[in-house]
């Protein structure tokens, strides 16, 4: 029976297959680590006895079994005798194959929360990029216009004191051209090579430390082996999220690299990526903006563009990676993912 599901073996996601009484049949190894037990011990158990929800998830089965559909439940809770209970995302496949019924793959609910989160993240900034770049072409036909009004007025007028309306004209239709300029930047492809992320973190420290004259704490796991990145992307991406820290008046900012296994990623499964951590001892982000954080021009800062972290999202999107972020006031930590393909 094993060797009929052999392939599965492979997969990283747990999945165990049960037959018509719902008894496990097979279980892979990713399987018996998440659920802590051997395959031995698992086989021949009935799959229900695993769980708090058992009449409705049986009902559930049913349905899956008798009427040939998919199923996927979100409270399933795995009961561990001495273990505090787990939430499991549980999806239920009929396959009809050497005498059994089922497929059942199973996820702890924090990792499902967070594929759908990012999926959900990625439509929306592919939708707001497009628009961003849009209205940034329909602005900065009329600001060459404004601008060059502006200097013809003034040659006209006599008065100093008139002169000073359209230098107030002409600087401000110049620092509205840099924010459209910086809008447009990020749409160039990444000029991909083989980097070593501690290099561009050392990049970053310096020029936090010259600009704002704070020190970054490292904290570097030397065995992350190198990315495939653009180097002047990723280090525009972790400067603008470590300029926000120093800009909020955090006093210390650590920045952690570790290297992460069997990871999905834009629900992409990768056997590897690396993770960056940007942690700051700040006030925190702001709870009403926190749901739209990265959308361009949202800023809790006075005076802010909101660009910085649009820009440092797309940077790391280019590179097929996300950034999740949490925080509360004292402690906020930005989390970049970057498979290493």
């Amino acid at each position: 029976m094993a060797a009929s599901f052999a392939g599965l073996d492979l997969l990283a996601t747990a999945v165990v297959v049960l037959d018509d009484e719902f008894v496990v049949r097979y279980a892979n190894p990713a399987a018996e680590n998440l659920l802590t037990a051997g395959a031995r011990s698992l086989i021949g158990q009935p799959f229900l006895g695993f769980f708090a929800e058992r009449a409705e998830l049986e009902r559930s089965l049913e349905d899956a079994r008798v009427i040939h559909w998919d199923y996927s439940a979100r409270n399933v809770t795995y009961v561990r005798t001495g273990r505090q209970p787990v939430p499991f995302s549980c999806t239920v496949t009929r396959i009809d194959a050497f005498g059994l019924a089922l497929l059942a793959e199973l996820r702890p609910i924090g990792e499902q929360l967070r594929i759908e989160r990012e999926a959900r993240m990625e439509s929306e900034q592919q939708a707001n990029r497009e628009l961003i770049r849009n209205l940034a072409h329909e602005i900065k036909n009329p600001l060459g216009g404004l601008r060059g009004s502006a200097q013809l007025l003034e040659r006209e007028l006599e008065r100093a004191e008139l002169r000073e309306y359209t230098q107030v004209i002409i600087k401000e239709a110049d620092r509205l051209q840099t924010l459209m300029d910086r809008m447009l930047t990020p749409h160039r492809a990444p000029r991909l090579e083989p980097l070593g992320l501690h290099e561009v973190l050392e990049r970053v420290r310096s020029l936090v430390r010259a600009e704002f004259g704070i020190e970054i704490v490292r904290d570097y796991d030397p065995s992350v082996p190198d990315v495939l990145g653009d180097r002047e992307q990723l280090i525009q991406a972790v400067l603008n999220i470590a300029r926000n820290a120093a800009q909020a008046g955090s006093k210390e900012v650590v920045f952690k690299t570790r290297a992460i296994r069997q990871i999905t990623i834009l629900k992409k499964r990768y056997k590897l990526a690396l993770e960056l951590q940007v942690i700051d001892d700040g006030p925190g982000v702001p709870e009403e903006i926190q749901d739209r954080i990265f959308n361009p021009l949202v800023s809790g800062r006075e005076g802010g563009t909101g660009l910085g972290l649009s820009l440092a999202q797309t940077f790391v999107h280019y590179h097929h990676g996300v950034i999740e972020f949490e925080s509360r006031p004292g402690r906020t930590i930005f989390r970049i993912l970057l498979p290493i393909r």
